[in-house]
């Protein structure tokens, strides 16, 4: 038997969990070395599955199965396409960077606090985030995917309300009132759209007879599984419900500002970079695979509600006061791009858009741990209490302005390609969609500068005036991730090589081609 590779890739950060939970108490420094150890045993998996990979190989490659429940026809069945590896690499290479961010993040409040925050759980729950969102990108028995996608829950839940940022204006007790208030909001309306999910895979389990992803779309494809029109379109909606709330898409998104402010920084990057993922990786696996005709029949709507997204995202941007808001409606609006490629039914835009999540998670986890590190050194969110900072602290200033020039998707760094192609995708297709979503860039070089220029430019503010520059382990956090973003602006072509082929397949499942153009070249 060949080495289970998928499986040792999720169970080895799950084990790091249950590890690092039972470190002693007094031993708080070497738990986070063990998880930190994990997570980077962890990467080098991820980056033994890439190299495995052969893009022009099957489908599903290093695939495991094995019989599970099998009165019921659920199966442990494993395997990873160009749009998984792609991912599982990202999730797997921001885990440590998360850690080494979070490195004091749980330690015990003092100055007369009463509440403990114990560090070994705070790791311990990242890691078990990660092995659950590479099992949910790994799997394909429809079944067993749902199960970790919504098991993720659980440790997020405990993530956002019990280890929530310090940096609060109304005190200690308003500040845990807020963190309850978004860690059960963001609970409800996950689990609200997991529930109407679960409907739906009981419902594709009646029709197909069994959860194999491979199964199901092989008897679609060659007509032996032939699903009433109206019972495809109702179990894609079930689906699709619960990967707009994840994604999140307007308008199921009111979650994730409130979960993003109330959350330490590394665990809104987790949020927002490694979790939410889940939710677009999953229209493209499940939604045009197991539902390819009520995809297209559903695309106008999703399109609208994407178009939506990207400009009430970046509208509401513009006006927030809190830093991590900020970022979050900015995340909002840059899902929306994603969703809008993945629904344009050409090549460019789910090229674009698997990119995309790839450049997100890397520019967000940029952006927001730096703007962590700027609110614990001033111990406030609120863009007003800052300005001046570049003359104090230059490099903070430095890396906090290249994390937004990669936000605003500018020409160089990474997310400029993806977005590129997203918006020429959509334009092939849907051409009156591509130029209004074109404002959202406008949008984002406006709240991305504004806030720029209001918390790093200016006089120095007296509160600002000591404060410290980057240190070396928030170097080592930062410097990676910008490396990054300008290798990925530069040169794609390891990543896209990689999510094509994928992608071909993708639209080879909804029947769709790319609309040629309709001018004819000059001879």
């Amino acid at each position: 038997m060949s080495f289970p590779l998928l499986t040792a890739t999720a169970v080895l950060p799950a084990l790091g969990a249950v590890a690092t939970a039972a470190v002693p108490a007094a031993r708080r420094t070497a738990a986070k070395w063990l998880a930190l150890l994990v997570s980077l045993a962890t990467l080098a998996l991820a980056i033994t599955v890439v190299v495995r990979f052969d893009p022009d190989g099957d489908r599903y490659q290093l695939t495991e199965s094995h019989s599970w429940i099998a009165d019921f026809g659920v199966r442990y069945e494993l395997g990873v396409d160009g749009i998984a590896v792609a991912l599982i690499a990202l999730t797997a290479l921001l885990i440590p960077f998360i850690v080494l961010a979070g490195w004091h993040d749980a330690d015990p409040l003092e100055t007369g606090s009463r509440r403990w925050r114990p560090t070994q759980g705070f790791f311990a729950l990242i890691l078990a985030v990660e092995a659950m969102v590479i099992l949910s990108f790994e799997a394909t028995d429809v079944f067993l995917f749902y199960i970790f996608f919504e098991a993720m829950l659980i440790p997020m839940y405990f993530l956002i309300g019990g280890f929530g940022d310090r940096a609060h204006e109304h005190g200690e007790q308003a500040a845990a009132t807020q963190r309850s208030y978004a860690a059960v909001k963001f609970l409800l309306y996950n689990l609200v759209g997991g529930l109407i999910m679960l409907a739906a895979v009981i419902g594709l389990y009646v029709v197909a007879g069994n959860f194999s992803l491979t199964e199901i779309a092989e008897a679609r494809a060659n007509g032996t599984l032939d699903m009433a029109t109206n019972t495809e379109r109702w179990l894609f909606l079930g689906f699709f419900f619960a990967f707009a709330v994840k994604a999140p898409l307007w308008p199921l998104h009111t979650w994730l500002p409130n979960a993003m402010q109330e959350s330490t920084a590394p665990v809104a990057v987790l949020i927002t970079a490694v979790v939410d993922k889940v939710g677009t990786f999953a229209m493209l696996r499940f939604c045009l695979q197991l539902f390819p005709e009520a995809s297209k029949w559903a695309t106008p709507a999703i399109l609208v509600l994407a178009l939506i997204s990207i400009i009430y995202g970046a509208l509401l941007a513009v006006g927030q006061r809190d830093i991590k808001r900020l970022v979050a409606y900015a995340s909002i609006s840059h899902f929306g791009f994603i969703i809008m490629g993945i629904f344009a039914m050409t090549s460019q835009g789910q090229s674009g858009a698997t990119l995309y999540m790839v450049n997100h998670g890397i520019s967000t986890a940029a952006l927001m741990l730096v703007a962590g590190f700027l609110i614990s050194r001033r111990g406030s969110r609120l863009i007003v209490d800052y300005g001046g900072v570049q003359k104090v602290a230059p490099v903070l200033a430095g890396t906090f302005l290249i994390g937004g020039l990669a936000t605003l998707s500018l020409p160089g760094l990474a997310p400029f390609v993806s977005e590129f192609l997203v918006l020429v995708g959509t334009f092939a297709r849907y051409p009156v969609i591509g130029i209004i979503a074109t404002f959202g860039i406008v949008l984002a070089a406006l709240y991305t500068l504004v806030l720029y220029q209001r918390t790093m430019t200016g006089p120095v503010k007296p509160e600002v005036s000591a404060m410290p520059d980057l240190r070396v382990r928030e170097l080592v956090v930062v410097a990676p991730l910008i490396a990054l973003l300008i290798v990925l602006g530069v040169y794609p072509k390891p990543v896209t090589d990689i999510v094509n082929p994928a992608v071909e397949q993708t639209m080879s499942d909804v029947q769709k081609k790319d609309p040629q153009p309709e001018v004819e070249a000059a001879k």
